[in-house]
């Protein structure tokens, strides 16, 4: 899904939309076994437009509930979401838990966005899972997964819940907005 590589993209996305944030929390699963990439990513980019980032943990219901507090206790000004699958089925509860605590917010996928997070830019899952039922009509015609070539996501998209926005007291400047795949209003 190529969902590590753009986490800096997605600090400065949420940079843009939450410019007086000098603390971003970055919340992962520790069992995933992409944290350190990903972290590294994150803090990286962060340093580079001279902002702080708080690493977060969760991998249970009751830890994100924690790492909520944690954040608010912190400070931090917005959270970007780690990719993991086991945030992916909690996303109902981490979006009410961000609207809670009124804390901005990004994600990978837009299913997020669509309830009712503030934004996500991320590959489109749908065409992610096309690509998969491909490969796998290739498998079962006889190809051998060796001879398949790799492939990565070809379309990213950028999804903006303009009424999590105004809720959360935020102005999305017209640049965002023209960069947007699509406004849920």
């Amino acid at each position: 899904m190529l969902t590590a590589g753009l986490n800096g993209k997605r600090l400065g996305l949420l940079h843009e939309l939450v410019p007086k944030a000098a603390l971003i929390a970055f919340l992962v699963n520790p069992n995933n076994p992409n944290i350190e990439t990903q972290s590294s990513e994150v803090r990286g980019a962060a340093q580079s437009i001279g902002l702080r980032v708080e690493v977060l943990q969760a991998r249970t219901e009751t830890e994100i509930v924690a790492a909520f507090a944690a954040l608010a206790e912190r400070g931090a000004g917005a959270f970007i979401l780690g990719p993991d699958p086991f945030f992916f089925n909690q996303r109902q509860q981490l979006v009410t838990l961000a609207a809670r605590y009124a804390v901005p917010a990004i994600y990978e996928v837009r299913e997020f966005v669509e309830a009712g997070g503030l934004v996500n830019y991320g590959a489109n899952l749908t065409e992610a899972l096309r690509q998969v039922g491909s490969y796998a009509g290739k498998v079962l015609d006889g190809v051998k997964p060796a001879d398949l070539p790799v492939v990565q996501p070809t379309r990213f998209e950028l999804v903006i819940n303009l009424k999590t926005a105004k809720a959360l007291g935020l102005t999305v400047s017209p640049i965002v907005l023209a960069q947007a795949d699509e406004v849920i209003e």
